[in-house]
């Protein structure tokens, strides 16, 4: 083993092992507190209440938490390097407003009482959203990565005031706010499961994670050491849309995570997919879970949807990082 190679994995070690520390007294305190009254005592006590309220709630909502955080995470990552932009993620690219609209269409025009058909009608149009994203990219020619996402937001936009129109001719806003504002609290056992999805997309993005890191190098490079660059490309966006569809019709969207997240991950530890993927995975759990308690914190015993507060956190790291580029270029 080179010298290069074992720092490396030193380092990695040594953030992975970070990722954990943080990860871990934010589950803890995840767990306890809320609204409802629950405390390690009361568990050991034999509180049959307070068992209760673990595991119906406490329980699903934590797993329900780190499920999204991780695949959100991921997804951002695998899209950044199949794009090759920093800043193209399921929420610049049009991808997440594209699966918010499917599962309107699933509700109002298809009547789908099932949660599946949800996801999977919501899944095929942030694939196609995704791709039409990609289809105007290549028409265009712009000098500076920033303006990319700019595009995506911008479609996103469009996308967004679509499916306001006809949730408002349809008399569903109400279940709109429930798919674009991303949020726990109503997170329950036999509630959540679908994302369990999402931890086999992710095992997925790992397994493939080389293939991604040749094809996020170019099409000719990725060619030329035999990668089906279109197909490899393609199987990406399909991951990436499954994980942002599970996600929006279960919890609702949740901002920034797969824009942030990769971004402070790749700047410590390089582009490699598969070395900085389980960290990824890792701090983007923590991050959420951070928001998730702030959220139940800042206002007890009412709660600040996790939406909100990872919107601000993400909106300022976002700005930070759009200078740290422009100062880089200059």
């Amino acid at each position: 083993m080179s010298t290069g190679t074992g720092r490396r994995r030193e380092v990695r070690g040594r953030h992975l092992v970070l990722a954990v520390l943080l990860l871990v007294p934010a589950a803890f305190a995840s767990l306890f507190v809320g609204a409802g009254e629950l405390s390690p005592l009361d568990l050991l006590n034999g509180d049959s209440d307070a068992a209760l309220l673990l595991v119906e709630s406490r329980l699903p909502r934590l797993l329900a938490i780190l499920l999204a955080g991780t695949a959100m995470g991921v997804a951002g990552l695998v899209m950044m390097h199949i794009t090759r932009n920093r800043f193209v993620t399921p929420s610049t690219a049009g991808t997440t407003e594209s699966a918010v609209l499917g599962v309107f269409v699933a509700t109002a025009f298809l009547g789908a009482e099932s949660v599946m058909v949800k996801m999977v009608v919501a899944l095929g149009f942030a694939l196609i959203g995704t791709l039409f994203f990609l289809w105007v990219l290549r028409r265009l020619t712009f000098a500076d990565v920033v303006v990319v996402p700019l595009v995506g937001i911008m479609l996103g936009g469009v996308i967004t005031a679509v499916t306001t129109f006809f949730a408002y001719r349809a008399d569903l806003l109400q279940s709109l706010s429930a798919w674009t504002n991303g949020d726990f609290s109503s997170v329950l056992r036999g509630r959540y499961e679908l994302l369990w999805l999402t931890a086999a997309v992710t095992v997925g993005c790992y397994l493939y994670a080389n293939r991604f890191t040749v094809a996020g190098v170019g099409r000719d490079f990725a060619v030329n050491l035999g990668v089906h660059y279109d197909r490899v490309v393609n199987l990406g966006l399909l991951l990436v849309s499954a994980t942002t569809a599970a996600v929006v019709v279960t919890v609702g969207n949740i901002p920034f995570i797969g824009l942030v997240v990769p971004n402070l991950v790749t700047l410590v530890l390089g582009d490699n997919l598969r070395r900085v993927l389980p960290v990824t995975a890792l701090v983007g759990a923590a991050f959420v879970l951070a928001c998730d308690v702030v959220g139940r914190v800042v206002r007890h015993p009412y709660e600040i949807p996790v939406e909100t507060v990872a919107g601000v956190v993400g909106s300022i790291v976002f700005i930070l990082l759009v200078l740290r580029v422009r100062r880089v270029a200059g």
